[in-house]
């Protein structure tokens, strides 16, 4: 899968497919405020009119275009964050992925498991990311001064900084914790895998580009029950990283049998449980918390050691 050290460059052009719905509004609102370069949206049925953001007291406005194709003939947009009710899904990722888009964020939950298998597989074939679906998409942190990182989906902004610590979840909410827990520390990216069965960017995915990325100098890895993303991961990671991973897994009080938030979140035939995860990748030399409070101190005794 191709993608840049860490997946899209400071001050990149952005589009919002859905910008005109309710939460694709108040989402772009809020990423606009975050400093995310925000260049349009897409609506065919408002083409050529515009939105009015209140962005920090001044008014920004933003235009709406037909396709997400004129939308980067126009902008030279390098990325999309896909607010689009589930139904609608795979057509809207589908336009981003015939019209060659370099990065497509899918925050929408509920989006059928073939729909996305379809979705991420047409886009493997040309070479394009995917983060999600049903994800709180990605933040970076910029690298230079008089920069902006991106905002690209619901991560809140102000929680956190740039720093050494590349951060990737399937839980939203754990995100933000982590993210809280070590702000003082901070972030040079935190991405959102998402924790449907099948989702663009692998929590494996992410480690690649966190260790080629020279900025990164550490990684902090959110997992949950269900599938084998996080035993694959550690076992790439044990072969390939010379930096420090530490994880948690959610659900270690979660029943066999029975879906956990997520629809990935699902132990089935003994497999997939927190514990068992936890064993796998401790055995291949990943620190595991217990708690997102203990996986954060763990955090701050490896880069102690590295002298961070």
């Amino acid at each position: 899968m191709a993608m840049t050290p860490l997946f899209i460059g400071n001050d990149a052009p952005v589009i919002v497919q859905g910008m005109t719905g309710h939460e694709g509004m108040k989402h772009t609102a809020r990423m606009l405020a975050a400093g995310t370069n925000i260049v349009g949206g897409t609506n065919p049925r408002k083409a050529g009119t515009s939105l009015s953001f209140d962005v920090n007291g001044s008014p920004v406005d933003v235009p709406v275009f037909g396709t997400v194709a004129e939308a980067m003939e126009k902008t030279g947009a390098q990325a999309s964050v896909v607010f689009v009710p589930p139904r609608f899904a795979k057509s809207a990722v589908m336009e981003s992925v015939d019209a060659s888009m370099p990065l497509i964020v899918v925050i929408t939950e509920g989006i059928p498991v073939a729909d996305s298998a379809y979705f991420v597989a047409s886009a493997v074939k040309k070479g394009l990311q995917i983060v999600g679906p049903n994800c709180p998409g990605l933040a970076t942190f910029p690298a230079a001064p008089g920069t902006t990182g991106a905002n690209l989906g619901i991560i809140p902004d102000g929680i956190t900084q740039r720093g050494p610590l590349g951060l990737v979840s399937k839980s939203g909410t754990l995100t933000y914790q982590l993210m809280s827990e070590l702000s003082d520390i901070g972030f040079t990216a935190a991405l959102g895998a998402g924790g449907d069965p099948v989702v663009g960017t692998t929590l494996l995915d992410a480690l690649k580009a966190f260790q080629a990325d020279d900025a990164t100098k550490a990684c902090v890895l959110i997992g949950e029950i269900g599938g084998s993303a996080e035993q694959e991961a550690a076992q790439w990671a044990k072969e390939h990283m010379t930096k420090p991973v530490v994880a948690y897994i959610a659900g270690f009080t979660a029943p066999e049998g029975k879906q956990m938030g997520h629809a990935g979140a699902i132990v089935s035939g003994g497999k997939g449980t927190a514990q068992e995860k936890k064993v796998i990748l401790e055995a291949n030399g990943i620190r595991v918390g217990s708690t997102p409070g203990q996986t954060a101190s763990i955090v701050r005794q490896v880069l102690a050691k590295l002298g961070e």
